[in-house]
């Protein structure tokens, strides 16, 4: 490779003295194109990760919220025989209904904006539905294990000492 390169330079010198050659390989200059990319990548990454830990503490805030507001009602179905599942299930269920309805609200949103960033590139990538759907499946398996700790609490806990306390 250097020597071809000197080969070319000596070339070059005899065509045209007055200039200096100036060359740069294909793999250095797409490296240059593509490094304010690699630095939005790593933003987006913090961005997300921070994203997440701020719904996380939002969802454990409303399944607490939620499980303070309905003890006296769930302790009530745990002394008429429901099980810890079906106690857990239904102080679940509301928040879940509400994590679906926003991811519901939130892909054509995030298919608009990711479809235009892309287009903008050479050779263009689509997304696809079975990106949303695993997006979807995670933020569930998020939001199950959020709310999990406190809902499990609460239907664990003893139902005559939260009736006796209410």
């Amino acid at each position: 490779m250097e020597a071809a390169i000197v080969e070319i330079q000596k070339a070059w010198k005899q065509f045209v003295p007055d200039e200096p050659l100036k060359y740069e390989f294909v793999d250095e200059r797409y490296k240059q194109l593509y490094e304010s990319e690699a630095k939005q990548q790593e933003l987006f990454m913090i961005f997300a990760g921070l994203a997440i830990f701020i719904a996380c503490l939002g969802l454990f805030g409303l399944a607490t919220f939620n499980t303070l507001q309905r003890s006296k009602e769930v302790s009530i179905r745990k002394i008429l025989g429901a099980s810890v599942g079906t106690v857990v299930r239904l102080l679940s269920q509301e928040i879940i209904l509400l994590v679906l309805i926003a991811n519901v609200v939130a892909w054509p949103i995030a298919w608009y904006f990711m479809n235009g960033w892309l287009e903008r590139f050479a050779y263009h990538v689509s997304i696809s539905l079975v990106t949303f759907v695993v997006a979807g499946i995670l933020t569930m398996i998020i939001t199950i294990v959020t709310i999990s700790a406190q809902t499990l609490k609460t239907a664990l806990a003893n139902p005559a000492e939260i009736l006796k306390n209410e």
